[in-house]
Parts: structure tokens; C-alpha cells; sequence
């Protein structure tokens, strides 16, 4: 009897541990998102030039606007992704950020434009862009993460680019 009572509770203390891992797995992710939303908004305001996140599938990238949508490996300035600001000994100048963060695999990222109902799925055909301008806005956009049936969603605040409301499903 007492080992048939252990054993329901190891089972149950079993099943909690592997639904709070999906949780962390995905207020990881969406905590990273947020962070580079946070970032990209910052940078527009201090080098005063548009900066985007490009959301492909599995990956989040932080670089310039102008070159959003373009090549995964290079961009148009034939930048590296995945490195940080670099002060220019010679002139002084700030070089553009360009960074990203990878996802797991496991993981589906969709993305909601304002004013719509739709969860956009992340394409390798149609990269979808969320633009920050240098007056501190940006459009007022929502994230899905999938994982498996769990899923968190996150809805993003114009002026501040912080979530502003968050829905999480883990069953």
C-alpha cells in the first residue's frame, strides 16, 4: 500500500516537472523576444535610424531596417549577424548592431499585425519585419509561441515595446 502510494505521488511530481519545463521553456523564449524588442527600440533611439526584428523560422534577428528581409547570411552591408555594436577607431562612428537569437527547434513562432485576428506563421518565403523608428515607436504587434499544444501569447506596447499583455496555455 505504501509503495502504491509512492508511486502516485513520484507520477504526479513527474508530470508537474515536465509541464513547469515547457513553461520556463517558453517565458525563456518569450522573455528573449522581449528583450530584443526592448533593445532594438533603444538603439533606433540612440543612433537615431530605423531598427528591426526579422522573424524567420526558429530565429529573431535585431539589425538595421534597412537591411531586414535580405540575406540570412550577410546583409546588404555585408555585416555578420550574430555580433554587437563596434566604436570605429578612426572616426568615431558607431557600426550597426546586428544580432539573433536562435529558438528551439521544437518551438513554432507566429506573429499578429495590428488590427488584425490572424496568426501569421514564420516563412522562409515572407520574413515578417517589426520596424522601430527613432522617435521611440513601433507598431503595436502580437508573438505566438507554440510548444507542442502549449503556447504563450504576447502582445507588445507601442511606446515602450515591453508586453503589455501576456495569455499562456500549458497543458
Amino acid at each position: 500500500m505504501v509503495l502504491a502510494i509512492a508511486a502516485v505521488l513520484i507520477g504526479g511530481a513527474v508530470g508537474v516537472m515536465v509541464f513547469s519545463s515547457d513553461e520556463r521553456d517558453l517565458r525563456n523564449a518569450s522573455g528573449q523576444v522581449e528583450l530584443f524588442a526592448k533593445r532594438a527600440r533603444t538603439i533606433a533611439i540612440l543612433q537615431q535610424i530605423p531598427y528591426a526584428l526579422e522573424f524567420r523560422p526558429g530565429v529573431v534577428r535585431l539589425l538595421p531596417f534597412a537591411e531586414a528581409g535580405q540575406d540570412e547570411e550577410k546583409t546588404v552591408g555585408g555585416h555578420t549577424i550574430g555580433g554587437d555594436k563596434v566604436v570605429l577607431p578612426s572616426t568615431g562612428a558607431v557600426s550597426p548592431v546586428h544580432d539573433q537569437v536562435t529558438l528551439d527547434p521544437k518551438m513554432a513562432s507566429f506573429v499578429r499585425r495590428w488590427n488584425t485576428e490572424e496568426w501569421i506563421p514564420m516563412s522562409d518565403k515572407f520574413v515578417q519585419v517589426w520596424r522601430f523608428d527613432p522617435d521611440g515607436l513601433c507598431e503595436p504587434l502580437g508573438v505566438r509561441i507554440n510548444l507542442g499544444s502549449n503556447y504563450i501569447e504576447d502582445t507588445y506596447h507601442p511606446l515602450t515595446a515591453a508586453i503589455c499583455d501576456t495569455a499562456l496555455e500549458v497543458r
